[in-house]
């Protein structure tokens, strides 16, 4: 039985070869169907968000290595990008290893701002999307309804969600960073989805002076502008307000830049060569990166947040440092289930073997004592039974003590000779 995780983080990888290698959420079913054909009926989950994309598989006979090879060439194959372009931003995680990662992960000690809220909801959903497809089995349905728990308890046990920090409100920070003052200041933010919505929450209770909101649905765009006191945009009509803000952010789900330095250049001769800033948190990236060359326009990509997200977990670290030791714990605790369903085809062979062998002797001594009465061979029947119990009662024991400090295959393999037990 292996259990591998295969993939690349914020940390790990640029935000373009995250784009490279990301899975839209309609490509997400397909690929999922592929990689479990891949790797021989596997159960597989695929988690791709902004800061990560990662690949986890488990398999009853094959080898760790051999899914990690099935991860890193479904990822080639289906963005059509040579490995030696990213194999050395890739990770891999095997065994206990694995579980360790993907609970650091959902409970938020993994990412690029430690304590934020939304990773948990995100590998909820890549969880959910891997069930729809039937791409999970036992182990991966219990992996991750365990991580799911582990979370929950960092977050009720530590204060690491303290203050409701995500990407979009360390995007707020840099903006406040940026300008002392936000009361006189004019935002527009690009996009209506939930990092939009949480971005605005944050700008809202910090007194920005206007809203603009853009959205491609302009009902949308009023009904998320209303609840922050902000004024709605068309986004066909980009260009004619594009002058207003003194600050913008962009997070859209554009599949490419929306952004490009000539509607910039036109933005800033309106403004008199006023300064914009510019803070792009989408992935895709909104903004072409040379819109940044431009005079008087300072642009931030997700990248340039991390800045921002290191002094964060400065502040942070010993709750971070209470929260894994949580997830070690629960780390520790799923391994020992994991051994125990290694074990248990070989307790159970065991225990059919003695009771088969019960049996077949329980049978030859009744049938030469004949005279005994249905009560007496009862007696006899139940005492062989008690015996059989006795003997399995400590092996079975000692089985699933010893898988536990030890390399459960050698364990196993071992008893299966000492009994004689079938493959």
């Amino acid at each position: 039985m292996s259990l591998a995780v295969v993939g690349l983080n914020h940390r790990s990888g640029s935000v373009e070869l995250l784009e490279r290698l990301g899975f839209s959420a309609n490509e997400l079913p397909r690929a999922l169907r592929d990689l479990r054909n891949r790797a021989d009926g596997a159960g597989v989950v695929i988690l791709s968000t902004c800061n990560r994309v990662e690949l986890y598989l488990h398999h009853a006979q094959m080898d760790s290595a051999s899914l990690c090879a099935h991860a890193r060439a479904l990822l080639a194959e289906w963005h059509a990008i040579p490995e030696s372009e990213f194999g050395d931003a890739l990770y891999a995680f095997h065994g206990q290893d694995a579980i360790t990662h993907l609970f650091r992960v959902a409970s938020s000690l993994d990412s690029l701002v430690v304590g934020e809220s939304q990773i948990l909801g995100q590998v909820h959903d890549a969880y959910l999307a891997a069930r729809t497809e039937q791409a999970t089995d036992k182990v991966m349905h219990a992996l991750f309804q365990k991580a799911f728990s582990v979370a929950k308890a960092v977050r009720s046990r530590t204060d690491i969600g303290a203050g409701n920090i995500s990407i979009s409100s360390v995007a707020v920070d840099l903006a406040a960073s940026i300008f002392m003052e936000l009361s006189n200041k004019t935002v527009m933010v690009l996009g209506a989805g939930e990092m939009s919505e949480l971005t605005l929450k944050s700008l809202h209770s910090r007194g920005v002076g206007s809203i603009l909101v853009l959205n491609r649905s302009i009902e949308r765009a009023r009904e998320i502008a209303a609840r922050f006191d902000g004024e709605p945009i068309a986004f066909a009509d980009l260009d004619r307000h594009l002058h207003r803000a003194d600050i913008l952010i962009s997070s859209t789900a554009a599949p490419h830049a929306i952004l490009h330095p000539a509607q910039f250049r036109d933005a800033l001769e309106r403004r008199a060569q006023e300064p914009m800033f510019v803070i792009d948190i989408a992935v895709p990236r909104d903004v072409e990166p040379e819109a940044g060359d431009l005079d008087n326009l300072y642009l931030y990509n997700m990248d340039d947040l991390r800045q921002v997200v290191e002094e964060n977990l400065s502040a942070r670290r010993e709750q971070a440092e209470r929260g894994a030791a949580i997830v070690e714990r629960g780390a520790d605790e799923f391994a020992k289930w994991l051994r125990a369903i290694v074990a248990e085809p070989t307790i159970v062979s065991m225990a059919r073997e003695l009771r088969a062998i019960r049996e077949q002797e329980l049978e030859k001594t009744l049938a030469a004592l004949p005279d005994l009465t249905e009560k007496q061979r009862q007696e006899v029947g139940y005492l062989t039974e008690r015996i059989v119990n006795k003997i399995l009662q400590s092996p079975m024991t000692q089985i699933k003590h010893e898988i536990g400090h030890h390399d459960p295959y050698t364990v196993l393999h071992l008893v299966r000779r000492l009994f004689g037990l079938k493959d």
